[in-house]
Protein backbone atom coordinates (compact mmCIF):
# COMPACT_ATOMS: atom_id res chain seq x y z
CA UNK A 1 0.00 0.00 0.00
CA UNK A 2 1.36 3.84 -1.07
CA UNK A 3 1.17 6.46 1.78
CA UNK A 4 -1.18 8.10 -0.68
CA UNK A 5 -3.68 5.40 -0.12
CA UNK A 6 -2.61 4.51 3.81
CA UNK A 7 -3.20 8.07 4.95
CA UNK A 8 -6.66 8.07 3.11
CA UNK A 9 -7.26 4.24 4.38
CA UNK A 10 -6.66 4.95 8.14
CA UNK A 11 -8.18 8.22 7.81
CA UNK A 12 -11.29 7.44 9.56
CA UNK A 13 -8.94 5.87 12.38
CA UNK A 14 -7.27 8.69 12.94
CA UNK A 15 -10.32 10.88 13.52
CA UNK A 16 -11.42 8.90 15.69
CA UNK A 17 -8.29 9.49 17.64
CA UNK A 18 -8.27 13.02 16.97
CA UNK A 19 -11.28 13.18 18.92
CA UNK A 20 -10.13 11.00 21.96
CA UNK A 21 -7.55 13.57 21.86
CA UNK A 22 -9.46 16.50 21.85
CA UNK A 23 -12.10 14.99 24.56
CA UNK A 24 -9.60 13.89 27.01
CA UNK A 25 -7.83 17.36 26.40
CA UNK A 26 -10.64 19.90 26.80
CA UNK A 27 -11.95 17.70 29.83
CA UNK A 28 -8.30 17.22 31.49
CA UNK A 29 -7.50 21.52 30.76
CA UNK A 30 -10.85 22.49 32.15
CA UNK A 31 -10.42 20.39 35.96
CA UNK A 32 -6.92 21.69 35.45
CA UNK A 33 -7.93 25.23 35.52
CA UNK A 34 -10.93 25.09 37.87
CA UNK A 35 -8.51 23.15 40.44
CA UNK A 36 -5.50 25.84 39.64
CA UNK A 37 -8.23 28.80 40.20
CA UNK A 38 -9.83 26.47 43.30
CA UNK A 39 -5.63 26.43 44.75
CA UNK A 40 -4.76 29.69 43.94
CA UNK A 41 -7.69 31.16 45.71
CA UNK A 42 -6.97 29.58 48.87
CA UNK A 43 -3.63 30.83 48.96
CA UNK A 44 -4.92 34.23 49.55
CA UNK A 45 -6.73 33.40 52.65
CA UNK A 46 -5.84 30.48 53.95
CA UNK A 47 -3.71 30.09 57.27
CA UNK A 48 -0.13 29.60 56.59
CA UNK A 49 -0.27 25.91 57.80
CA UNK A 50 -3.20 25.40 55.41
CA UNK A 51 -1.27 26.97 52.73
CA UNK A 52 1.64 25.46 53.22
CA UNK A 53 0.03 22.25 52.47
CA UNK A 54 -1.73 23.43 49.19
CA UNK A 55 1.83 25.08 48.34
CA UNK A 56 3.54 21.57 48.97
CA UNK A 57 0.78 19.99 46.31
CA UNK A 58 2.11 22.29 43.87
CA UNK A 59 5.87 21.76 44.23
CA UNK A 60 5.02 17.78 44.09
CA UNK A 61 3.39 17.80 41.25
CA UNK A 62 5.76 20.31 39.47
CA UNK A 63 8.48 18.33 40.56
CA UNK A 64 6.78 14.86 38.99
CA UNK A 65 6.46 13.97 35.39
CA UNK A 66 3.64 13.80 34.10
CA UNK A 67 4.09 9.86 33.04
CA UNK A 68 4.76 9.50 36.83
CA UNK A 69 1.27 10.69 37.75
CA UNK A 70 -0.61 9.26 35.65
CA UNK A 71 0.85 5.24 36.27
CA UNK A 72 -0.23 6.25 40.06
CA UNK A 73 -3.24 7.25 39.01
CA UNK A 74 -4.44 4.21 36.80
CA UNK A 75 -2.04 1.64 37.77
CA UNK A 76 -1.86 2.06 41.64
CA UNK A 77 -5.27 3.82 42.09
CA UNK A 78 -6.67 -0.10 42.10
CA UNK A 79 -4.37 -0.53 45.57
CA UNK A 80 -6.47 1.88 47.75
CA UNK A 81 -9.92 0.74 45.59
CA UNK A 82 -9.73 3.97 43.52
CA UNK A 83 -10.19 1.96 39.38
CA UNK A 84 -10.72 4.25 36.34
CA UNK A 85 -10.88 3.58 32.94
CA UNK A 86 -8.12 4.79 30.65
CA UNK A 87 -9.46 7.59 29.34
CA UNK A 88 -11.07 8.61 32.80
CA UNK A 89 -7.20 8.35 34.04
CA UNK A 90 -6.19 10.66 31.71
CA UNK A 91 -8.45 13.14 32.30
CA UNK A 92 -7.78 13.00 35.81
CA UNK A 93 -3.88 12.73 35.34
CA UNK A 94 -3.78 16.35 32.82
CA UNK A 95 -6.51 17.55 36.03
CA UNK A 96 -4.27 17.33 38.75
CA UNK A 97 -0.77 18.02 37.10
CA UNK A 98 -1.86 20.88 35.15
CA UNK A 99 -3.92 22.42 38.28
CA UNK A 100 -0.48 23.06 39.78
CA UNK A 101 0.94 24.52 36.90
CA UNK A 102 -1.95 26.96 36.88
CA UNK A 103 -2.28 27.53 40.14
CA UNK A 104 1.25 28.89 39.98
CA UNK A 105 -0.17 31.17 36.93
CA UNK A 106 -3.07 32.42 38.95
CA UNK A 107 -0.99 33.55 41.85
CA UNK A 108 1.10 34.79 39.97
CA UNK A 109 -1.58 37.04 38.06
CA UNK A 110 -3.02 37.87 41.67
CA UNK A 111 0.53 39.46 42.60
CA UNK A 112 0.05 41.65 39.74
CA UNK A 113 -2.79 43.63 40.55
CA UNK A 114 -1.97 47.18 42.34
CA UNK A 115 -1.90 46.78 46.12
CA UNK A 116 -3.49 50.32 46.05
CA UNK A 117 -6.93 48.44 44.42
CA UNK A 118 -7.11 45.84 47.46
CA UNK A 119 -6.14 48.92 49.96
CA UNK A 120 -9.11 51.14 48.50
CA UNK A 121 -11.60 48.07 48.45
CA UNK A 122 -10.77 47.23 51.96
CA UNK A 123 -11.04 51.16 53.24
CA UNK A 124 -14.56 51.16 51.54
CA UNK A 125 -16.01 48.01 53.25
CA UNK A 126 -16.03 45.95 50.26
CA UNK A 127 -16.98 41.85 51.59
CA UNK A 128 -13.73 40.08 50.44
CA UNK A 129 -15.88 37.96 48.41
CA UNK A 130 -16.95 40.84 46.27
CA UNK A 131 -13.18 41.64 45.66
CA UNK A 132 -12.23 38.50 44.96
CA UNK A 133 -15.00 38.00 42.03
CA UNK A 134 -15.45 41.92 41.02
CA UNK A 135 -12.11 43.25 41.62
CA UNK A 136 -9.26 40.21 41.92
CA UNK A 137 -10.69 37.17 39.23
CA UNK A 138 -11.46 39.91 36.32
CA UNK A 139 -8.13 41.54 36.46
CA UNK A 140 -6.24 38.21 37.42
CA UNK A 141 -7.85 37.25 33.83
CA UNK A 142 -6.81 39.67 31.79
CA UNK A 143 -3.11 38.57 32.59
CA UNK A 144 -2.85 35.03 32.43
CA UNK A 145 -4.26 34.20 29.42
CA UNK A 146 -0.73 34.31 27.30
CA UNK A 147 0.58 32.16 29.72
CA UNK A 148 -2.43 30.31 30.40
CA UNK A 149 -3.08 29.30 26.73
CA UNK A 150 0.60 27.95 26.64
CA UNK A 151 -0.01 25.89 29.68
CA UNK A 152 -3.12 24.47 27.37
CA UNK A 153 -0.85 24.17 24.98
CA UNK A 154 1.77 21.76 26.85
CA UNK A 155 -0.98 19.86 28.30
CA UNK A 156 -2.01 19.11 25.20
CA UNK A 157 1.48 17.75 24.00
CA UNK A 158 1.72 15.97 27.31
CA UNK A 159 -1.72 13.83 26.38
CA UNK A 160 0.89 11.90 24.10
CA UNK A 161 1.19 10.27 26.68
CA UNK A 162 -1.83 8.55 27.30
CA UNK A 163 -0.76 6.21 24.15
CA UNK A 164 0.84 4.15 27.32
CA UNK A 165 -1.97 2.90 29.19
CA UNK A 166 -3.62 1.96 25.81
CA UNK A 167 -5.87 5.55 25.31
CA UNK A 168 -6.88 5.16 21.62
CA UNK A 169 -5.77 8.76 21.05
CA UNK A 170 -3.59 10.42 18.25
CA UNK A 171 -0.35 9.10 18.86
CA UNK A 172 -1.56 5.32 19.87
CA UNK A 173 -3.97 5.63 16.82
CA UNK A 174 -0.78 5.97 14.45
CA UNK A 175 1.69 3.33 16.75
CA UNK A 176 -1.15 0.86 15.38
CA UNK A 177 -1.07 2.08 11.99
CA UNK A 178 2.61 1.57 12.33
CA UNK A 179 2.26 -2.02 13.30
CA UNK A 180 -0.26 -3.06 10.92
CA UNK A 181 1.28 -1.63 8.06
CA UNK A 182 4.89 -1.51 8.61
CA UNK A 183 4.75 2.27 6.98
CA UNK A 184 6.17 4.78 9.69
CA UNK A 185 6.55 8.09 8.15
CA UNK A 186 2.88 9.03 6.57
CA UNK A 187 0.92 7.92 9.69
CA UNK A 188 3.39 10.04 12.00
CA UNK A 189 3.24 13.15 10.09
CA UNK A 190 -0.46 12.84 9.55
CA UNK A 191 -0.80 12.72 13.29
CA UNK A 192 1.83 15.36 13.83
CA UNK A 193 -0.04 18.02 11.37
CA UNK A 194 -3.17 17.24 13.15
CA UNK A 195 -1.54 18.02 16.98
CA UNK A 196 -0.27 21.33 14.77
CA UNK A 197 -3.49 22.59 13.48
CA UNK A 198 -5.06 21.86 17.07
CA UNK A 199 -2.44 23.54 18.72
CA UNK A 200 -2.42 26.69 16.56
CA UNK A 201 -6.47 26.20 17.10
CA UNK A 202 -5.66 27.10 21.17
CA UNK A 203 -2.79 29.49 20.20
CA UNK A 204 -4.60 32.12 18.00
CA UNK A 205 -8.19 31.27 20.61
CA UNK A 206 -5.27 33.07 22.99
CA UNK A 207 -4.31 35.97 20.47
CA UNK A 208 -8.20 36.74 20.35
CA UNK A 209 -9.35 36.42 24.32
CA UNK A 210 -6.29 38.93 24.69
CA UNK A 211 -6.84 41.67 22.36
CA UNK A 212 -10.70 41.41 23.52
CA UNK A 213 -9.44 41.73 26.68
CA UNK A 214 -6.93 44.76 25.65
CA UNK A 215 -9.99 46.42 23.77
CA UNK A 216 -12.27 46.38 26.75
CA UNK A 217 -9.61 47.44 29.55
CA UNK A 218 -9.30 50.69 27.07
CA UNK A 219 -13.14 50.79 26.54
CA UNK A 220 -13.51 50.92 30.27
Amino acid sequence: MTDTALLFDSLPSILYGLWNTLWICSLGCVLAIMLGLLVAVLRLGLPKPLGWLLRGYVELMRGTPFLVVLFIIYAGGPSIGLRFSAPVSGVLSLGLYGAAYFSEIFRSGFNAIPRGQIEAANMLGLPRRYQLLHIRIPQMMRLVIPPGSNQVVILMKESALLAVISVDELTKTAMQIVNQNYVVMAPYIEVGLLYWLAIELVARGGYWLERRYQHASRDT
